[in-house]
């Protein structure tokens, strides 16, 4: 790396080269204690975790000091639009304005790549899941020799929920390696080469933490080089490291390798003859259970509560068997191709899980079971990712620097640091310079039943539909459950004075630019419309939420991790799940006010803020909003908003 003479505070300072190329640069005193701060911690070879407030400029803030190290830096980011974002339109701009040679590559996880066997396979042999599937095949087919990249994300020819995706990219258990006839032209293997090969790495947490996890595929060779790691929108780091430090089945893996042995087999001589009987067998055993799961299990358990059925016990048995099965009919082809092969590998290892799943679970361990769409997984989960995470950080020579907006609870990382195992860490807490007293004002309206009651969302609805009509719409009502989405969007439907963008409907960036774009539309959105979703602007001018953002009190994992803390002498409440439900509602609440210009009104419906004594803890970690004492002032409020051309 081309590394500066300047200070990374003096480089985002009034007379440092982004002052002159940046729209609207103005040194920030908090982005400048932020670089600073980041600076000392790579030339430490320190850890920091640091909450930087909405509107500090974290980006620029870690962008500059890890250009100007002269060292190697993995970048990860919480999604892969950020992914994007960062590498295309933020480090081209830092490059720039430091004068810097830096190279950077983007690596994203192989799911993401165009796969040309798998396309190859798909053309030649496979069974298309749909008509459109034709069309989007015969489009990729045609892309695959325009693209220099292959990544599927960034080409609107296949859709989201495309049934053809998994036909024409690879997973780490399907994919063949150097052995691989195209393997020359992977998407894949160039990427990870322009990674090997690059200064700056962008990833995002599910390929970091999966090849953490797994010491196999993207980063076997990329990341022991590094000598510096940012995790950028560091509050989904723990539950992201939770989802790939643990090992699990699911309906689609089984699925997936029952369709890639009959395609597999289908190109040799009676190879189709040799496995169809144990095939079809597998996929009857694999149905039986995917109906029983749907017929008699909520959609999250313990592993011991879907034990407790005699007939799910008795469909997991013929599961398995169905599985063990496969393996004489593909022993048998042995040798025929490489696929054949991968295959044999992958049922042994299927094979494996549903022996550990027979056996007895370690202390350590939590199992329990979801239910996704027509399929389901089972999960073993680790009681705790400190260790795990721990023993990876000791491993490599590093900085390392945690930052977000949100996580500390009322500028305390207790919480943060524990869950991911930092207690060596520096702490910073930075907010944000925004002016939330003048633009902001926050209203908890106080004549609600609590949120358990039956009538509540209907209350909830009459009480802010007035808000709604004052604020021309403009909103996103943000739910903690789908179910109570469902019956929120019912009865806004049936009202029908507003365009209503409902999370499910279509893609999440979609529903974004349909929203933007209506000038009075009202997006109703749960789970990852809580975070991650910038709107800024006249067009997000009310933010409502339902109620406090508590985990389910039959979550599995959180009740297990509750039950082993209550064991230890600590109290699960205060330590648990009180700090992640106020996390969670900071991300909530942060989806107002983006921009120094922005202006709206954050109600959050749920009485418990002033009748509970925790209720100080989410209201200390807000934004310092003005607060409103009725209906009237926030009428009012709007009432006084300039109202755009």
């Amino acid at each position: 790396m081309s590394g500066g003479a300047v200070s990374a505070a003096l480089a985002l300072g009034a007379e440092g080269p982004f002052a002159g190329r940046l729209q609207g640069f103005a040194p920030r005193a908090e982005q400048i204690e932020l670089a600073a701060a980041i600076e000392r911690t790579i030339a430490d070879q320190a850890t920091l975790v640091a909450e930087a407030g909405t509107g500090i400029g974290k980006t620029l803030a870690y962008l500059v000091p890890v250009m100007q190290s002269g060292q190697r830096a993995i970048l990860s980011t919480g999604t892969k639009t950020l992914q994007d974002q960062l590498f295309f339109r933020d480090l081209p701009l830092v490059r720039e304005a430091l004068a810097s040679d830096t190279s950077a590559a983007l690596l994203k996880g192989r799911a993401n790549y165009l796969c040309l066997y798998r396309m190859e396979q798909a053309r030649t042999h496979g069974q298309l899941p749909s008509r459109e599937a034709v069309t989007e095949l015969e489009e990729l087919h045609r892309w695959s020799s325009l693209t220099t990249d292959g990544d599927l994300t960034i080409t609107p020819l296949i859709a989201e929920d495309s049934g053809l995706w998994p036909m024409v990219t690879s997973t780490a258990e399907n994919c063949l390696g150097v052995d691989c006839p195209r393997y020359e032209a992977c998407f894949v293997a160039a990427a990870r080469r322009r990674a090997q090969q690059s200064e700056i790495v962008v990833v995002n947490h599910h390929l970091l933490f999966a090849d953490m996890a797994i010491k196999q595929g993207g980063f076997g060779e990329v990341l022991p080089g590094a000598g510096v790691f940012i995790i950028d929108e560091a509050h989904q780091a723990p539950e992201v490291a939770s989802q790939f430090f643990s090992t699990s089945l699911s309906a689609r893996r089984v699925s997936e390798l029952c369709g890639d042995i009959l395609l597999e087999s289908g190109q040799q001589a009676g190879g189709l003859a040799t496995v169809g009987e144990s095939v079809t067998a597998c996929r009857a055993a694999l149905d039986r259970l995917r109906a029983l799961v749907a017929e008699h299990l909520p959609e999250r358990g313990t592993w011991h509560a879907m034990l407790e059925r005699e007939e799910l016990r008795d469909g997991l048995q013929a599961l398995d068997q169905a599985v063990a099965d496969l393996g004489p009919a593909l022993d048998a082809l042995a040798g025929a191709s490489k696929g054949i092969d991968a295959c044999r590998a992958r049922r042994a290892e299927l094979q494996l899980l549903f022996d550990r799943l027979d056996s007895a679970a370690p202390a350590s361990e939590i199992r329990w079971f979801e239910r996704r769409g027509r399929g389901f997984v089972l999960h073993c989960t680790p009681l705790d990712i400190a260790e795990a995470f721990t023993g990876f950080r000791e491993q490599l020579d590093a900085a390392w620097v945690f930052t977000s907006a949100t996580v500390s609870v009322g500028g305390d990382f207790g919480h943060y640091v524990r869950q991911m195992g930092l207690e060596d860490a520096g702490t910073l807490h930075l907010d944000s310079p925004f002016d939330y007293r003048r633009n902001a004002l926050l209203w908890i309206p106080t004549a609600l039943p609590e949120p358990a009651d039956p009538q509540f969302i209907s209350e909830l609805l009459e009480r802010i539909k007035p808000v709604l009509r004052a604020s021309r719409g403009r909103a996103f009502l943000l739910f903690t459950s789908h179910r109570a989405l469902r019956e929120a969007a019912e009865v806004l439907a049936q009202d029908g004075s507003w365009p209503l963008f409902v999370q499910g409907e279509a893609p999440r960036s979609l529903l974004l630019e349909r929203f933007r774009a209506s000038g009075n539309g009202v997006l109703l959105g749960a789970a990852s419309f809580w975070g991650g979703v910038d709107v800024m602007g006249e067009a997000l001018s009310l933010v409502v939420i339902d109620k406090l953002p508590f985990a389910a009190p039959d979550d599995p994992v959180m009740s297990a991790r509750g039950d082993h803390l209550r064991q230890e002498g600590g109290n699960p409440f205060m330590e648990l799940y009180l700090p992640q439900a106020v996390i969670a509602l900071k991300q909530g609440a942060g989806r107002l006010i983006r921009d120094a210009s922005d202006r709206g009104a954050l109600i959050i419906c749920d009485t418990r803020l002033l009748s509970r004594g925790y209720g100080a803890a989410f209201l200390d970690s807000l934004p310092p909003m003005r607060r409103a004492t009725g209906l009237a002032e926030v009428l009012e409020f709007f009432d006084h908003e300039p109202v755009g051309d």
